[in-house]
């Protein structure tokens, strides 16, 4: 089986010639300029009255690598190039999708309920760092209970290591990691084990290096939004259309020619649009259009503002536009409960983090329209009436929320170990996806940190403004200390941040890992009967006393999911005794303790009630 997607952009195999297409409405003639070893070739373009510049050619073949030249003078990559062997300045190179066969297999994907997902960056998940020995470890993954991998971005990125959201050539997985063949066969052997591949993409910006867009396409950019990393892209002005078009492309390129069984949309709060239909919604109304039948194609957003109207479900509780969003809330409060940190964005969830942590258990986000004590009393959020516990990513760390840290150290690291197997507990048994960060299921000791391989005066900001962004917390308020901030661009850096496999053999990081397979076996035997029918649960929940809760879930089929929890660290009492026998208990819970409605400090159990 052959799989090409067919897009207006960038260079297209037709039958035994070459087809290159750019926008480029802020120059005057372009050329493709190929290179030979006897020389390079210059190929005029024509230019057609919308401003796109072709070219079909028979000179031109698979292999060839090229230029475009504009007003015979400065050379560009194909912004829609397939592979850039040389990195984002150099060459980009003539890809004929068809060349990569794909065995004849029945997969369609798999359900988002059964959905458990493992995070990864391909150059620090193994010691070579590439797709193609990702695949070693799939089997491990396999065998763990995980069902998907995901992702961070491999976008083709200046330099030899980034975590992937610097990005400038959209449509090229970056060179260190492979050859495009090479990523089409990690996915393949992902399927051949069950597992689903989702990708992360970014699509409110460009990295700050190698973007050359502005130069013949300044159209692509607007002053009228602004965003962290400067200008906003153009989804609504004058000729937003070719712009929309790109990224809806670039959505349609992951799904279709690679297989991917998803995405995960990076911050789509910095994303600005006022046109109707948003830029989301029409992007996710074409994915859906174009998805084959009985195919699952599964779209996961990052939305600071909890929108929740992007989520909705159809009747049959199919979603509308998008299946699920990364539960910040989720995230932030259980933080909150097990650490006591408060600073930066966990000041939201300071003062009643355990209230925080049931509604996002129950329903989904803790922010529905409350203000925010961050954002000086704005309000955040939208109703999560009728949401299935599918809508909702919950997760204990992930690329973030550990490298946003200075000196990106994981929960093991610091949080008690009682209180972490708790949170552990009811991440993995309750009813919305959880994601897992590589490593996390071991206990991986190795941290990891922002890293990047920027030169020149561009790294030295990058460094600065690394270090700059801890000056308000107290413990970097001295520039001294903040020098001790590992440099991003240092190569020690990246080299700290990968994976020790080795490691896992030791005591500690196998009960870590029992702990985590044993409760994603638990998941599968009692939760997934539970969720799989797509229904929406009608859900409860009561705090008692200081830091327990008790939430429930009762389905359509009248199971009923129940979760009793201490996160605290004085036994509490007051909890109604479950009707059934626990399927999971944390240690030192035992039926008499639950019978008399009594838990220890930092502990967990689980009940369903057929």
């Amino acid at each position: 089986m052959h799989r090409r997607h067919s897009m207006p952009f960038g260079a297209s195999c037709c039958e035994q010639r070459i087809k290159f297409r750019l926008w480029a409405p802020a120059a005057r003639k372009v050329e493709v300029l190929i290179q030979r070893s006897e020389g390079p070739l210059r190929l005029p373009m024509e230019r057609s009255l919308s401003d796109w510049y072709e070219l079909t050619t028979d000179i031109a073949v698979v292999g060839d690598r090229y230029f475009f030249q504009l007003d015979g003078s400065r050379n560009v990559p194909d912004p829609a190039s397939r592979y850039q062997p040389q990195d984002v300045h150099g060459p980009s190179e003539v890809i004929d999708p068809s060349k990569f066969y794909w065995k004849e297999t029945n997969w369609q994907g798999r359900p988002w309920e059964e959905a458990v997902i493992y995070e990864l960056h391909v150059g620090s998940f193994t010691e070579a760092g590439t797709f193609s020995s990702a695949i070693e470890r799939f089997d491990y993954l396999a065998d763990l209970g995980v069902t998907a991998i995901e992702l961070m971005p491999v976008a083709d990125f200046p330099g030899l290591r980034n975590w992937g959201y610097d990005g400038v050539l959209p449509f090229a997985p970056d060179n260190t990691y492979g050859k495009p063949e090479d990523l089409k066969a990690m996915i393949e052997a992902a399927h051949d084990r069950g597992l689903m591949v989702l990708l992360d993409v970014v699509y409110n910006h460009f990295g700050p290096e190698g973007n050359y867009l502005s130069v013949y396409a300044p159209q692509f950019f607007t002053d009228r939004h602004h965003t962290p990393w400067g200008d906003g892209i153009n989804f609504d002005g004058a000729e937003s259309r070719t712009v929309r078009d790109f990224f809806i492309h670039n959505a349609l390129y992951w799904l279709n020619e690679y297989c991917f069984d998803g995405l995960r949309l990076d911050a789509v709060h910095a994303i600005a649009d006022d046109s109707v239909p948003h830029i989301l919604t029409e992007l996710a109304d074409v994915v859906r259009a174009n998805g084959a039948p009985g195919r699952h194609i599964h779209l996961v957003l990052e939305n600071d503002r909890n929108q929740s109207r992007y989520l909705e479900r159809t009747k049959p509780c199919i979603p509308r536009s998008y299946t699920a969003q990364w539960n910040d809330d989720f995230h932030h409060s259980m933080h909150v409960a097990i650490t006591e940190e408060r600073d930066g964005y966990y000041v939201d969830y300071a003062d009643r983090s355990i209230d925080h942590l049931a509604r996002c258990l129950t329903q989904g986000f803790a922010y529905q329209g409350e203000p925010s004590t961050l954002r000086k009393g704005a309000v955040r959020g939208e109703s999560t009436n009728a949401l299935p516990p599918a809508a909702f990513v919950s997760f204990l760390q992930n690329h973030d929320q550990i490298g946003n840290r200075a000196f990106g150290d994981r929960l093991v690291a610091f949080a008690n170990h009682r209180a972490l197997t708790a949170a552990t507990a009811i991440l993995l048994l309750c009813p919305s996806p959880p994601l897992l960060f590589m490593g996390e299921e071991f206990g991986a000791s190795t941290p990891f940190l922002f890293f990047c391989n920027f030169e020149g005066d561009l790294a030295k900001a990058v460094s600065e403004g690394r270090r700059n962004e801890f000056s308000h917390f107290p413990l970097f308020k001295d520039p001294m200390q903040r020098e001790r901030i590992p440099d991003p661009n240092a190569i020690q850096t990246f080299e700290a941040s990968r994976l020790d496999w080795n490691s896992m053999s030791l005591p500690t990081h196998l009960a870590w890992r029992e702990l985590y397979q044993t409760l994603l076996t638990l998941r599968t035997e009692h939760i997934l009967p539970l969720i799989s029918c797509c229904a929406i649960p009608e859900t409860g929940y009561d705090l008692v006393g200081a830091s327990g809760l008790s939430a429930h879930w009762q389905f359509p089929n009248q199971s009923r999911l129940e979760l009793l929890a201490n996160l605290g660290e004085q036994p509490v009492s007051g909890f109604a005794p479950p009707v059934s026998k626990s399927i999971y208990a944390s240690d030192g819970v035992t039926d008499a303790a639950l019978r008399d409605g009594t838990l220890p400090p930092w502990s967990v159990a689980w009940v369903v009630e057929p």
